[in-house]
């Protein structure tokens, strides 16, 4: 049976049942199974009332067909046919059994959910029916009633004169039962009560959202100042890098490229991110600022597209020893107050829908054996929902970069901030304190210039977290600084202990005759007790008992209830929160491995940590543990760990990679450390590559002095992580050893070396560093409005490339000198590309704006280009406007409308390289084969499914294929006919979402799917 047949036979059922209870409400049983015909025959005088009955009756049948058709096409594919017939033949048995009296219909308050229950109760469903046969029994069943209840409300009470009155409507009452049905909300396998109440619960989740996940907490503050600010105000955008891949000379600005690159942009890109950030990195605050301004529809720039989706937060740490989420129950961390009353299914639909925003936080914080489960959890509901969004953050350690690959999740890192960032963070956040009523502007400029003066603070505050200890260490202290890490905690602690609620007289601060020491003590032991267990959370009952057994052993201390004393640590500390209910953590994971370091050395626990060393997640905590130990127990930690180098090859890098760095926490180094120090940095110096760069690089100032003196002896890659090791230390003696370093000879080095102008005063690297490099060949890569001005001193460079939103317009470029290259590849709110005909003198040019572009007629008179992309606009020109250029040789152009003839391209037959974004499907490329010296090709947003089959010719040279964010063909072979020998896929689906198949790829042709 048809899906229309079977809605009309159920149609045909309910009007019966209508017209039984209409006609007479005492009538037999047997009625409700009679036709409508002889229904009408028994009760109705007259053949001409009779038949207008009748057609009345058919149309509302008809107009509950047309309600339930859809339910039947649509819902539950997979289910067989006669398991589909099984199921409405069981809605037709129950409706001829069901009691639809009239007192059943009051009875249930003419409800027809109600009415629906009852009947359930009196009428089972009817035995055999499989599992998902069942289902749509009851789909079909409860709108069967609904219709029913609906339709009945809209007829008068029968009598003689109510039939005429009705019959004088035959022309409008089927319509307007029609629209009563058609307004009712829809019911489907997602919605069984249907989604009336929808937006109504979107509207106050969104408001809920927004009030209570914009806040971050400021550490230590002053009485005066409030202890917490928006994040919405404070928010920073981050940086992040993919690795050490080197970037195409091609594609030097594209959109593909992630080093350095900000988050926004690469979210944007991706529909599912593993995030990677160290403690404090700022991955949480970044998950709260996506869920507050997704829930206020307030992103804009690259992120605009968003607005609209449903943030949905998971913090597993209130998962640990417990069971992830089902789909109705993940709104119930952070929106639990409002669960009670939310619409069933409602974030069953959103899903389905493709309308969440899901953002997962924490992988880190659970215990190693329960992380596996999040991947599973995670694989199962991206496969049930896949075209959702998602975020999963977590530590490098806990989670590689492949961790989610075969989930088609994308890894990137939360990179360092540079000196701009810091600027910029500390900028938001003095302005974020300020909104509350503190007068801090001079805090921030004090500030602002004592890091300019002081590169290892400029050093240590890397991660959002250390930056926002030194802002409120600042501004607590009437600005004095802290010198280094250890001193940061130290101080950090006691003011979040002891000093905040002593300075603002809170009265519950004496509740307990606890002094700092005491505290520190009971932390020390319960971060031991964690981080011992590989947890980051225990329960409220178990902390209880490991400060029991501590105060047991404090005799100088009365008797004390250790849970009072938890509730105490819990409420006023600070540093102790309770994340669920019966749940108790650290505030950050960087105090817990810091006061675990403080027992590890007050215990004398260093053998324990010297057989960890080698696991990442004891890394933090054994470097500093260093600063607490005693001179016996720094050499003893050191070592160890050495002597363990010394007898594990496969670890031996690792570990002597850990042991110096411990330099950066030890006062002093011991006497019998010293030289095996000497002797493991001199071996893991120079790096050989710039992922040790970051390691190396804390060990501070030391690994300057043992850095050669000349490059030129090292592989470029040796002398690139050299280079970098040397900018992220940072300072003065920096500064001197890469002014050194600048007369190298290799081009690779010297970029690396104009790469590293932002980890410094931008004035004094220019004049020092940059000014000796040849400015002529060398890129110039500007990430921050202070390093304009610098370059301006700089009339050589001929290679500049404005990475910060622009926003004065192209024509404040008449400032700089002659220029072979110009990138702005953000230019913003500007599409006026008339300056540049002040440039004749331009062989490459990147400009990339976010608004509609006119007229690119400017470009004409640009004659020595070789390069030209103008990507990202809004919308794009008329193809055949672009100028013919003699010595062109690569473009990149978009974003073109659906349906862009591309055809006027494959006349560019002079193309080294072509770079496109579109929408739909490529029209006019079939004669692709007329780019005869066409090696990169680039397609970007275009639907692929079918396009290879359409071609006539491709071209000869092909040699790369770069896809992104592209719908491509289930079967990758199908892109063999293009013949490149190299096919990288970014962010591309197949058409049901899934990411590709890398074993479908075509022999012989190496395959990259990121």
């Amino acid at each position: 049976m048809s899906a229309e047949a079977a809605a009309v036979n159920l149609g045909r059922i309910v009007a019966t049942r209508v017209l039984s209870l209409w006609l007479g409400p005492r009538r037999r049983a047997r009625d409700s199974r009679e036709e409508l015909s002889d229904l009408i025959r028994v009760r109705v005088p007259g053949l001409r009332f009779q038949r207008g009955l009748e057609r009345q009756f058919e149309q509302i049948a008809d107009a509950v067909a047309t309600r339930l058709e859809p339910l039947l096409e649509h819902e539950f594919q997979g289910l067989t046919e006669s398991g589909r017939r099984s199921a409405t033949d069981a809605v037709a048995d129950t409706f001829a059994r069901a009691d639809l009296s009239d007192a059943a219909i009051i009875g249930a308050d003419a409800d027809p959910a109600e009415l629906a229950r009852s009947i359930r109760r009196a009428v089972p469903v009817p035995a055999g029916l499989g599992e998902p046969a069942a289902a749509l029994y009851e789909l079909l069943f409860s709108e069967a009633c609904d219709c029913y209840v609906r339709v009945l409300l809209r007829l008068p009470v029968f009598t003689e004169r109510a039939v005429t009155a009705l019959l004088g409507r035959s022309t409008s009452l089927a319509n307007e039962l029609s629209r009563v049905l058609d307004r009712l909300p829809v019911r489907s396998l997602h919605a069984p009560e249907g989604n009336g109440l929808d937006e109504a619960f979107a509207r106050e989740y969104a408001d809920f959202v927004s009030e209570s996940l914009d806040e971050v907490e400021l550490f230590g503050v002053t009485r005066e100042h409030t202890p917490r600010t928006r994040v919405s105000a404070a928010y920073v955008s981050l940086r992040t890098t993919a690795g050490d891949e080197p970037r195409s000379r091609v594609l030097h600005a594209d959109e593909d490229e992630d080093q350095g690159r900000r988050v926004e942009a690469v979210l944007k890109d991706s529909a599912r991110v593993l995030l990677l950030g160290e403690a404090g990195s700022g991955k949480t605050t970044l998950l709260q600022w996506l869920a507050v301004t997704a829930a206020r529809g307030g992103f804009t720039g690259v992120l605009a597209d968003w607005n609209g989706l449903v943030p949905v937060l998971v913090k597993l740490r209130g998962y640990a020893g417990r069971e992830l989420p089902r789909p109705e129950a993940l709104l119930d961390q952070t929106a639990g107050p409002l669960t009670g009353h939310m619409p069933s299914a409602w974030v069953d639909r959103h899903l389905a829908a493709g309308r969440a925003l899901l953002l997962v936080d924490g992988v880190d914080e659970l215990p190693a054996g329960e992380r596996r489960a999040v991947r599973d959890w995670l694989r199962g509901l991206l496969r049930a929902y896949p075209h959702n969004r998602a975020v999963v953050t977590s530590r490098p350690a806990a989670a590689r970069g492949d961790w989610l690959r075969t989930e088609g999740f994308r890894t990137v890192r939360l990179d360092r901030m540079r000196p701009s960032d810091l600027a910029v963070f500390i900028r938001r956040w003095h302005q974020a304190v300020l909104d509350g009523g503190a007068p801090l502007q001079d805090y921030e400029r004090s500030l602002l210039a004592a890091l300019q003066d002081r590169p290892h603070l400029q050093s240590l505050a890397a991660t959002p977290l250390l930056a926002a200890l030194l802002c409120v260490l600042h501004l607590d202290r009437r600005g004095q600084l802290p010198r280094n890490r250890m001193e940061l905690y130290r101080i950090a602690l006691e003011i979040l202990l002891q000093r905040r609620d002593a300075e603002r007289c809170v009265p519950t601060a004496s509740d307990l005759q606890l002094s700092l020491p005491d505290k520190l003590r009971l932390l020390r032991d319960l971060a031991w007790r964690l981080s011992d267990n590989g947890r980051n959370e225990i329960t409220g009952d178990k902390a209880t008992d490991h400060l029991r057994s501590a105060l047991n052993g404090m005799r100088h201390l009365d008797p004390m209830d250790a849970r009072a004393v938890l509730d105490h640590l819990l409420e006023r500390s600070g540093v102790l929160r309770s994340p669920a209910e019966g749940r108790v953590d650290f505030l950050h994971r960087s105090f817990q491995e810091y006061l675990a370091a403080a027992h590890a050395a007050a215990e004398d626990n260093i053998g324990n940590l010297v057989g960890r060393a080698h696991l990442d997640v004891w890394h933090g905590t054994v470097v500093l543990a260093a600063g607490h130990s005693n001179r016996t127990q720094r050499s003893e930690l050191v070592r160890g760990i050495l002597e363990r180098a010394a007898h594990e090859p496969h670890r031996a890098r690792r570990l002597r990679l850990l042991a110096v760095s411990c330099l950066e926490t030890m006062e002093a180094v011991p006497d019998d450390a010293g030289p095996p120090l000497e002797a493991s940095l001199d071996r893991l110096l120079p790096p050989r590559r710039s992922a040790e760069a970051v390691s190396l690089a804390a060990v501070g100032p030391p690994v300057l002095r043992r850095l050669p003196r000349s490059l030129e002896e090292l592989s470029p890659a040796a002398a690139r992580a050299a280079v970098r090791t040397a900018a992220l230390v940072g300072g003065e003696q920096a500064l001197r050893t890469l002014e050194d370093w600048a007369g190298d000879s290799r081009p690779v080095v010297q970029m690396q070396i104009a790469m590293e102008w932002e980890y410094f005063d931008p004035h004094a690297y220019a004049g020092r560093v940059l000014q000796r490099l040849p400015l002529e060949t060398v890129w110039l890569s500007l990430n921050h409005p202070t390093q304009w001005q610098p370059l301006l001193s700089l009339p050589a460079a001929r290679r500049v490339a404005v990475q910060y939103p622009w926003t004065r317009g192209l024509a404040a470029m008449a400032e700089l000198g002659e220029l072979d290259l110009l990138w702005v590849p953000n230019l913003r709110a500007d599409n006026d590309l008339s300056a540049l005909r002040q440039r004749p003198e331009l062989t490459s040019l990147s400009v990339w704006g976010n608004v509609p572009l006119r007229d690119i007629g400017p470009v004409r008179d640009l004659p020595l280009l070789t390069s030209l992309q103008l990507q990202q606009w809004s919308s794009f020109p008329d193809l055949e406007q672009l100028p013919e250029l003699p010595d062109l040789r690569g473009l990149g152009v978009g974003v073109l409308e659906e349906g862009t003839d591309l055809g006027p391209l494959t006349r560019r037959t002079d193309l080294d390289w072509l770079l496109v974004q579109g929408e739909g499907v490529p029209c006019g490329f079939e004669s692709l084969g007329a780019l005869a010296r066409l090696y990169n090709l680039h397609l970007a947003r275009f639907d692929l499914r079918a396009w290879p089959a359409t071609l006539r010719s491709v071209p000869p040279r092909l040699r790369f294929l770069h896809l992104n964010g592209c719908v491509v063909p289930d079967d990758l072979g199908a892109l063999a006919v293009l013949g490149a020998r190299e096919i990288q896929l970014y962010n591309c689906r197949t058409a049901d979402g899934r990411p590709p198949d890398r074993d479908s790829a075509p022999k012989g042709v190496r395959v990259r799917i990121r």
